[in-house]
């Protein structure tokens, strides 16, 4: 048997009036996977502008990237706008390094 040591980060969703806020804190890895499926599916149920903020998160892998391509692809088809308030540039460079940075474009503050 695996045991797994607790995730190191998490991954949060918070409806507000007029957008919905997506934070990325600690490390965001594929042990968040069933949270970043739920965050998603809240965004997405609500239908109003996301914004990915990870001005907590000190790391993210491949699992992260792929949840922030899945959700701007599923939010751009349903015609939801999604931006990413990213000040320390975590996951922007990894963005940067695959050759996506231009699909996510930055929030203003």
């Amino acid at each position: 048997m695996i045991d797994r040591a607790p995730a190191a980060g998490t991954i949060r969703v918070d409806a507000q009036d007029t957008k919905t806020v997506i934070s990325l804190v600690g490390e965001i890895d594929a042990a968040l996977r069933d949270e970043a499926g739920a965050c998603m599916g809240v965004a997405l149920v609500n239908g109003l502008p996301v914004v990915i903020d990870s001005t907590l998160a000190t790391f993210i892998d491949s699992s992260g990237i792929a949840f922030v391509l899945q959700l701007h692809l599923a939010a751009s088809a349903e015609q939801i706008p999604v931006t990413l308030l990213d000040p320390h540039r975590v996951l922007r460079d990894m963005l940067d390094m695959v050759g996506l940075s231009s699909e996510v474009p930055a929030a203003t503050v």
